[in-house]
């Protein structure tokens, strides 16, 4: 083995070593502090969008002589004067696009201390208190949503990735073997076949991909005129397929469809799933926070049945990106399938009663992300969380009674929790016009930078989607909204 050679002491050095001087930490935090603090209650005050031509923030970046050290003075007036003009903000009360993501001081406080301890959760050596913390934010989330008692969680970044490692578990249900043999070569194996609704999220197909399904074994199966998933049509599909050869490997039913937050039959989905022993993933990635209020809780029933369950505290329970929640039935499949410790980290699993959260999927190093969550819960409250998902409700309906009483509109479906899709089609024009005007009237509304909506298409017909869920968003801000929703009609 060649010796390693000695370093150059003659070498220039492109600065001093180590970290900032302890005084310059301390300044540098407390200006960083400041400018959160003037932006988070500054920030209905901005253009909740800009216009900005593609790459011109990346040429701005580029621009710069990064090799050399620069001032924190200059990083600071990039930070303002080229990426914030090119920030869509979220936060801000008058987004009602997506899904509302909120942040909130003890989320920043949390993601400020998290970042400054910098540890990993793969273990609990590794981090006692990360782990700890995770399973007991774990716990205050299943039991204030009303998910089924004794089900472990695992937290992950998305839902998108939370599917992903399910659905790998629901393989390993189905044909067994994929761990250690895969799914290549092997006469044994037909083709398998995940059951959504035609309402269903995207991240079920991609899931598909990356497990080796395929995506064109997703079977969109139709729903009913609430959008649910109709289980006659789920039934036929999956005897069709039983008939053919094929193999059933999982189902899922979604709890708060993106769209119109419609609410698919679980527990008829769960009988059908449990006389053929298919695995029954529920994505209540949006919908389950709507469990924290007595009045919601019936969006949970038949959830006993289901083998895994995610909810998106980052969606609807005021935990700021990224936070997705997976619960199993079974954890102990999901540990069968992914626990793999190398000779490195012989001495960091753990000999004690908590998880090692590495050996639930794919990841090894994991964010402390608990902590944030925690602060949340903590400074807010069960009590107050379920009064802001109930103000959120009450805002959805308010804009829903606006709607209803303007001629030329009309919602589109009932008003599902916190989402309103309302559709402007007044007399005299066709419909695929009306879908032209309606997708029209959200890019203007956005262009304004006074707003921000989205459009989706419900069988053929596009739609205006609002979506509550931010904890700044008041009356003023709905009824300014529609405004601009009505203003922009009338000008076409």
């Amino acid at each position: 083995m060649p010796a390693i050679p000695a370093p150059d002491m003659n070498e220039k050095l492109a600065g001093p070593l180590g970290d900032f001087a302890p005084a310059q930490i301390r300044a540098e935090l407390h200006r960083m502090a400041d400018w959160i603090a003037d932006y988070r209650i500054g920030i209905a005050e901005r253009a909740v969008s800009n216009d900005v031509e593609a790459g011109s923030i990346a040429a701005s970046l580029r621009a710069v002589a990064w090799e050399e050290p620069a001032g924190m003075d200059r990083i600071m007036a990039d930070l303002d004067d080229v990426v914030m003009p090119g920030i869509l903000h979220w936060g801000h009360p008058a987004f009602l696009g997506y899904f509302g993501s909120t942040s909130n001081t003890p989320a920043l406080l949390g993601e400020m201390a998290a970042a400054a301890l910098n540890v990993s959760a793969m273990t609990w050596k590794s981090s006692p208190a990360a782990t700890e913390m995770e399973n007991v934010v774990l716990d205050w989330i299943r039991d204030m949503t009303g998910l089924p008692p004794g089900y472990m969680g695992v937290v992950y970044d998305t839902a998108s990735v939370a599917v992903m490692h399910a659905l790998a578990a629901a393989r390993e249900s189905a044909c067994g073997g994929t761990r250690t043999e895969g799914m290549l070569g092997r006469p044994d194996l037909a083709p398998l076949r995940i059951y959504a609704s035609d309402q269903a999220h995207s991240s079920v197909g991609k899931a598909a991909i990356v497990l080796g399904v395929g995506e064109m074994n997703v079977v969109r199966v139709q729903t009913d005129d609430e959008f649910r998933m109709d289980c006659n049509a789920l039934e036929r599909a999956i005897e069709r397929d039983v008939a053919q050869g094929l193999t059933p490997m999982a189902v899922i039913a979604t709890v708060g469809t993106t769209s119109t937050g419609s609410v698919d039959p679980v527990a008829e989905i769960g009988r059908i799933c449990g006389e053929r022993k298919i695995w029954l993933h529920v994505d209540a990635a949006y919908g389950g926070a709507f469990g924290v209020l007595p009045e919601g809780r019936w969006v949970t029933e038949g959830m006993d049945v289901a083998d895994s369950i995610v909810v998106n505290p980052h969606k609807w329970l005021f935990v700021p990106l990224d936070f997705s929640a997976l619960y199993l039935r079974n954890p102990q499949s999901m540990r069968d399938l992914f626990s793999l410790t190398p000779e490195y980290l012989r001495g960091a699993a753990s000999d004690s009663s908590a998880p090692d959260y590495m050996d639930y999927g794919i990841q090894l190093g994991r964010r402390f992300r608990a902590l944030k969550a925690w602060m949340v819960f903590r400074a807010f409250g069960r009590a107050g969380i379920e009064s802001r998902v109930r103000e959120n409700c009450r805002l959805a309906a308010t804009l829903a009674n606006l709607v209803s009483q303007e001629p030329g509109f009309a919602l589109a479906t009932p008003v599902n929790m916190a989402i309103v899709c309302i559709r402007y089609q007044p007399a005299g024009i066709d419909s695929e016009t009306a879908n032209m005007r309606n997708q029209q009237i959200v890019e203007r509304v956005n262009a304004t930078g006074q707003a921000y909506l989205t459009y989706t298409t419900l069988r053929g017909e596009t739609v205006i989607r609002a979506g509550f869920g931010n904890i700044l968003t008041t009356d003023a801000h709905v009824n300014a909204v529609w405004n601009l929703i009505r203003a922009e009609a009338r000008r076409m």
